[in-house]
């Protein structure tokens, strides 16, 4: 395994916890911490309990990772209600 090479895991975000990190429970069902990514970061793009992200993790340390992309969810079309 080349050292630049990530693992790329699923998950859902179970915890929100300060500074912008966030409880992560994976798909095999590990939890980790997770922060997000820079893109993430500069479009504002929000993140809240129950969302499924992508997550990835360098072999090195299987207890952090990086949130590099959040799953879009149903209902957010031009008909839904919005909050003020």
């Amino acid at each position: 395994m080349a050292k630049e090479e990530l693992l790329t895991l699923d998950g859902e975000i179970d915890e929100i916890l300060p500074d912008g990190r966030f409880g992560v429970r994976l798909e095999n069902d590990h939890r980790i911490i997770a922060y997000t990514a820079g893109k993430m970061r500069k479009f504002r793009i929000r993140s809240i309990v129950g969302d499924r992200v992508r997550v990835e993790m360098t072999p090195y340390d299987l207890t952090k990772g990086r949130i590099v992309y959040r799953e879009k969810i149903g209902g957010g079309g031009p008909g839904a209600v919005r909050r003020r």
